[in-house]
């Protein structure tokens, strides 16, 4: 089942709402993910809007140059990506860490090798 959740950064600059069904999260061993130890979910763009905090976010790529991975500029947290699926529609990678009143400890993780992509 959808849920509508709230989540953003540190300092609480940056905010989101976005509507998921959250029943495991994902754990990446590329090297971004492996160095900020991130638990990601993914939503569709249209199912996620940046309630405040745009003008705080910074934009930092690597790689492919294809994922952009957001933080904010006071705190220094990646709360969020924006990225395109396979298929090129939009999506939200949203770090499970950042969301609002959550239990991590409840959700399965899946791990992915992202190190050969």
């Amino acid at each position: 089942m959808q849920k509508n959740y709230k989540g953003g950064c540190h300092c609480g600059a940056v905010r989101y709402q976005f509507t998921a069904e959250i029943n495991d999260v994902m754990a990446c061993n590329c090297s971004m993910c492996a160095k900020r130890g991130h638990l990601l979910t993914f939503v569709p763009a249209d199912q996620f809007s940046l309630e405040s905090g745009e003008n705080n976010l910074t934009d930092y790529q690597f790689g492919s140059k294809t994922i952009h991975h957001l933080f904010c500029s006071t705190c220094g947290i990646n709360s969020f990506a924006k990225g395109k699926m396979p298929d090129g529609s939009e999506v939200r990678a949203i770090n499970v860490r950042c969301v609002d009143d959550i239990d991590l400890s409840a959700l399965p993780v899946n791990h992915v090798n992202g190190k050969d992509f």
